[in-house]
């Protein structure tokens, strides 16, 4: 038995790294190929519950305590992903005079939580993961409420919003999940803590089946708008990592909040916003295509988050190093008193 969990826990770790590949792989082909994966689209609010639940498996209540621990930073946190993003995909939505169709999805990418993915990557650039991990799952439970408001009050000019039926599906396709993993985990915690090492594995798989779903639907028209989808997608996250480090910045926080608030603001949950533009979708209030700002995000921000990661984890803080110098001389000075 410890030999195929062994087995899955490297199988899991190299779809995990070679994740991008992948999901560019599988999102031409279902370019070339769009009939083979269109039914994949009705399944799509289930896949984004399965990536909810693994996520519930490895969530305690340990994780919000740094809600207690250090509540000021932590509602800088949520307030800037609530605020940054929604806030820029509108002024770039305006400033590009995107159509109403491709606008309602990149608002729908900007209204949505933190992505989990964020955490991996705050430990990559060696940030705080503890804050970054706290912040994630904050803004998430807070999404039922938050993401239809936000959505409604940029969006509305657009398309016909019902923020009821927003909150519904947000709680089916990503509270609920969550409960169920924490519940489980909770529950019958040596089990999963065995199982928890394929959820990378399980993860990858259904974002890739969603983005090709996506990119399925609606490869007629992604030969006009592709690339100018692409450019907002990226501004948008590459934006949301300034802000976000500026905004540590500006309340004075160490390096290694910075860096947390930079990659926690910049990723998104953009596979909620593929749930939810698909389930708009199929009420006739948005064109197919308002989800593919979401699938495209899915992609670029693993790539843009890998990167910024890496460049993180080489930086120091000078106030940090100034410090270590400090006590290291004192050290010596003292040793020299004794000798």
């Amino acid at each position: 038995m410890s030999k195929i969990i062994l087995f899955l826990e490297r199988l899991s770790s190299f779809f995990s790294k070679t994740f991008a590949f992948w999901v560019i792989f599988f999102a031409v082909i279902a370019y070339l190929f769009p009939d083979f994966f269109k039914p994949i689209a009705a399944f799509i609010s289930i896949l984004l519950g399965i990536v909810m639940f693994g996520m519930g498996l490895t969530l305690s209540p340990h994780d919000f305590s740094e809600v207690f621990k250090r509540p000021i930073q932590v509602v800088i946190g949520m307030v800037g992903q609530f605020v940054i993003m929604p806030t820029l995909a509108f002024v770039l939505v305006m400033f590009l005079n995107l159509p109403p169709e491709i606008a309602s999805g990149v608002m729908l990418v900007g209204c949505c939580p933190g992505g989990t993915a964020s955490n991996v990557m705050s430990f990559i650039g060696k940030g705080d993961v503890p804050l970054s991990v706290t912040i994630t799952a904050c803004t998430t439970l807070l999404a039922p409420v938050v993401t239809p408001a936000l959505f409604y009050f940029f969006a509305s000019q657009w398309i016909n919003i019902d923020p009821y039926s927003m909150f519904i599906s947000i709680i089916q396709i990503v509270i609920l999940p969550i409960i169920a993993g924490v519940f489980l985990n909770f529950m019958f915690r040596d089990t999963v803590s065995k199982v928890v090492v394929c959820l990378p594995m399980v993860s990858v798989f259904a974002i890739i089946s969603i983005v090709a779903a996506v990119v399925a639907a609606s490869a007629e028209r992604l030969a006009s708008t592709g690339l100018l989808i692409f450019a907002v997608v990226v501004l948008h996250n590459c934006l949301g990592y300034v802000f976000g480090y500026s905004l540590a910045k500006l309340f004075r926080m160490k390096l290694a909040q910075k860096k947390t608030l930079a990659i926690e603001i910049g990723m998104q949950n953009s596979g909620l916003s593929v749930a939810l533009a698909n389930k708009l979708a199929m009420t006739g209030a948005v064109d197919p295509i308002a989800a593919v700002p979401g699938a495209i995000f899915s992609v670029w921000h693993n790539i843009s988050g890998t990167i910024i990661a890496t460049l993180f984890a080489n930086m120091s803080d000078k106030e940090e190093i100034s410090e270590e110098t400090e006590q290291v001389s004192s050290h010596d000075e003292l040793k020299e008193s004794i000798s």
